[in-house]
């Protein structure tokens, strides 16, 4: 308790800067359904903003966003990870958090100077032969400034923005305790494992933050495609590189979303959207490891039909076991093998939902809509799209490794289809996932699987008799303990637990306040204004107590 009202009190200016933001976008009412209004009263400032009427008359989608883009960086980010939460939003929302640019005014050159000399340990001037003070680019995050090596290399230079560290670092505090009371105090948000959410959202920013993780990020896909003459991606300048500082190649080409520029420049629209289909195929299926924000402002298209990928700070990472899930899933939806679609959802869900026959009739009737359509109608993103679209109808929500997946492919396929309007994944992935089945079933990887499962079975089998000896061990020496976990009780506990400490508090100041009046009538002793000087010490104690005690009442909602 003591240690959640510190945290609190450290981030108060934010919070209440945040509260501000969401009463006046019409979000007050919201706060209060959920249970946040608390945490938003205890912050010191009771919720009376008023929003005003031009406001209100958007459309909540349009508020909400409008409300995250004033809120900072750090809620934009989280907004752009929203619109890959299809399975949880309705398309009238992801259609607005995919609005959200990571767009932002630059700084000045003043501050970023100072903080390049910091990192360089010189001035940019003194260690590149040319340098521009005037962005090439600004985002949430960084922001990009052309050079020139001493050998003539053009580079960019990402500089993180300074300060931005501190402000993101207090926003995810903030997130973390939002989610714990949607968990606590909306069954109807548990679903969505709001927690989660949060994890994994501050675990992507935090990398995001590390311009070194970008350069790492960039330097391991360059190895994946070394042998691929068609994928370009850029090189890092590791010498120049830091925390805050993010050196690499200036790549100079046709941006992904300049479609005349491409035709004007005489390069194989076909060829550009066959390449970037069968790079996709090979993060993703092949490496586990691919571009997780593959819009087209990180897509260049380069002389010689070649495409180059930017902008590394956020990828996706997938296991053997989740590629082979991943695998088997779009195989079954390519060859319209329905039961095992439902195998595979259901296994990432975790809890399914209670009336499964539904899920597996409607499930079947999905996939069997596409049964006989050509190839040439059958797009990966439109079937990913309508799953998920189900799946939220269901209540059922996905891991979020394989949402950021799913949106991922669909973008890819989006700027595909741009290139040529006739471009299917499906064709192209089909072989690939064939030949991957194939490699799962074939007879040495099934062997090799069977071998590995033997021996894991011996080994449990064979420490067997110690697990045993430990377990009477501990139940003979009375330190055998069984741990039941549930929520509700857990929930239980904690607020009797913080009961019990306000009565202790309280016992303790009524003590204090006794105590001091006695001592003020006992003559004697040091005197402070011509008072005991331990009546007042001890009336200043109590004061300081009772105070700590009405605000740990009002922080939890008890006081009105």
């Amino acid at each position: 308790m003591l240690w959640e009202t510190l945290s609190t009190a450290r981030d108060i200016g934010r919070l209440n800067e945040l509260a501000s933001v969401l009463i006046r976008y019409g979000f007050g009412d919201v706060l209060r359904r959920l249970g946040l209004a608390n945490m938003f009263n205890g912050a010191g400032k009771a919720m009376h903003w008023k929003h005003t009427s031009d406001i209100t008359n958007l459309e909540s989608p349009v508020r909400f966003c409008h409300a995250l883009t004033e809120m900072g960086p750090t809620f934009i980010k989280l907004g752009q990870i929203l619109a890959t939460r299809s399975d949880l939003f309705p398309p009238e929302w992801t259609t607005e958090f995919e609005k959200l640019q990571n767009q932002a005014p630059p700084v000045p050159f003043e501050l970023i100077n100072k903080q390049l000399q910091q990192d360089l340990g010189c001035s940019p001037q003194e260690a590149f032969a040319e340098f521009d003070p005037t962005p090439f680019a600004a985002a949430s995050i960084a922001q990009v400034h052309r050079a020139r090596l001493q050998d003539g290399t053009e580079v960019i230079i990402k500089v993180r923005r300074p300060g931005i560290r501190p402000i993101m670092e207090a926003d995810l505090r903030l997130l973390a305790r939002i989610a714990e009371l949607m968990e606590s105090e909306s069954t109807a948000l548990r679903r969505f494992r709001p927690r989660e959410v949060v994890r994994q959202f501050t675990h992507s920013l935090r990398r995001e933050l590390d311009l070194l993780a970008e350069c790492r990020n960039a330097e391991r896909m360059g190895k994946n495609f070394i042998g691929d003459p068609n994928i370009v991606i850029p090189k890092v300048y590791w010498s120049w590189c830091s925390e805050r500082v993010n050196v690499q190649e200036f790549i100079d080409g046709i941006p992904g979303r300049n479609i005349a520029a491409v035709e004007k420049a005489g390069l194989d629209r076909k060829l550009l959207a066959k390449y970037g289909g069968q790079a996709a195929l090979k993060m993703i299926l092949i490496d586990g490891f691919y571009h997780a924000d593959p819009h087209q402002g990180n897509i260049f298209y380069l002389p010689e039909n070649r495409i180059a990928f930017i902008d590394f700070g956020m990828v996706g990472r997938l296991s053997m076991d989740r590629r082979h899930q991943v695998v088997q899933l779009l195989h079954s939806m390519v060859e319209i093998d329905a039961p095992r679609v439902v195998d595979v959802l259901l296994g990432w869900a975790g809890d399914p939902p209670l009336n499964c026959e539904s899920l597996t009739f409607e499930v079947e009737e999905f996939v069997d809509k596409y049964h006989g359509v050509s190839l040439k109608n059958f797009h990966l993103s439109m079937m990913l799209t309508e799953l998920m679209s189900l799946l939220r109808e269901h209540g059922l929500s996905l891991p979020p490794d394989i949402i950021i997946l799913i949106k991922a492919l669909i973008a890819l396929e989006g700027v595909a289809l741009q290139l040529d309007p006739d471009f299917n994944m499906v064709t192209e992935a089909k072989p690939l996932l064939r030949q991957l089945m194939l490699e799962r079933n074939a007879p040495d990887a099934m062997a090799k699987r069977g071998w590995q499962a033997i021996v894991d079975t011996t080994e449990l089998i064979t420490g067997l008799p110690q697990d045993l000896q430990q377990l009477l061990r501990s139940a003979r020496s009375g330190r055998f303990q069984l741990h039941v976990d549930v929520t509700r009780l857990k929930t239980f506990g904690n607020q009797l637990d913080r009961a019990a400490s306000r009565v202790a508090v309280g016992n303790v100041v009524a003590a204090m306040i006794i105590g001091s009046s006695i001592v003020m009538t006992v003559d004697g002793g040091p005197t402070l204004f011509g008072l005991p000087l331990f009546g007042i010490l001890g009336f200043m104690g109590a004061v300081v107590g009772g105070i700590w005690l009405l605000f740990s009442i009002w922080s939890s909602g008890r006081w009105r």
